[in-house]
């Protein structure tokens, strides 16, 4: 089945307790979280007191989405601050095996994030250590962009790489995710769809996760 990981990012801020709380009550599988540093992109989004607030208000999982320089340092932070899958751009780690050894050794799941223009040959030497790799159908640092279609291609290939070598990792997409470009990147191998707009401003978010997933395609 297809996992659904609504983004806060779309969420009204001003209500973001209610927002995560909503968020289980439609059922979906994750809960996305989209840190933004001012620096690996222009806008600043939230951080670690933040999440660790929201922690209380449910039991999905936190799938916190670091757009940061050196996010090695923030390991610890984030697994304090409740999060469950830890994942990290390729672009902003020169170190990047190290920092998943360290996201491990905090008993969390580990992702690689790769923008768009990033090609899958920089993580060939990582995938047997990774949980997750997160591919960017849209360019990293502000929501509501429209999806770019290369994405597809790239998300088929990575599964190709995935089951060649017999690997349990997962393919998570994130940006301009609706009901038309979902069913291109399942039918493509993704495993899990971050969504934004396409949940928050459904008349009824329950029954668009459901069709997110693809369940009578």
């Amino acid at each position: 089945m297809t996992l659904i990981a609504p983004s806060i990012l779309s969420a009204d801020f001003a209500a973001l307790g209610e927002a995560v709380r909503n968020m289980q009550r439609w059922e979906a599988d994750y809960i996305h979280l989209d840190v933004m540093d001012g620096s690996f992109v222009s806008n600043i989004t939230f951080g670690h007191t933040m999440i660790k607030a929201l922690r209380k208000h449910t039991s999905l999982p936190f799938d916190a989405h670091l757009m940061v320089e050196n996010p090695l340092k923030w390991v610890p932070t984030y697994k304090a601050a409740g999060v469950d899958i830890f994942t990290f751009h390729i672009e902003a780690d020169r170190h990047a095996h190290r920092t998943i050894q360290q996201i491990k050794k905090c008993e969390m799941k580990a992702g690689i994030a790769l923008n768009p223009s990033t090609p899958l040959t920089s993580i060939e030497y990582l995938l047997d250590d990774l949980d997750m790799v997160l591919i960017m159908s849209v360019n990293p640092g502000a929501p509501a962009q429209k999806f770019i279609p290369s994405a597809v291609e790239k998300i088929r290939k990575l599964n190709d790489m995935i089951c060649e070598r017999g690997l349990d990792v997962l393919i998570q997409v994130d940006g301009g995710i609706n009901e038309t470009t979902a069913k291109h990147c399942i039918d493509a191998g993704a495993n899990i769809l971050v969504a934004g707009n396409a949940v928050f401003s459904a008349l009824d978010p329950k029954i668009m996760i459901r069709r997110l997933r693809c369940e009578n395609c």
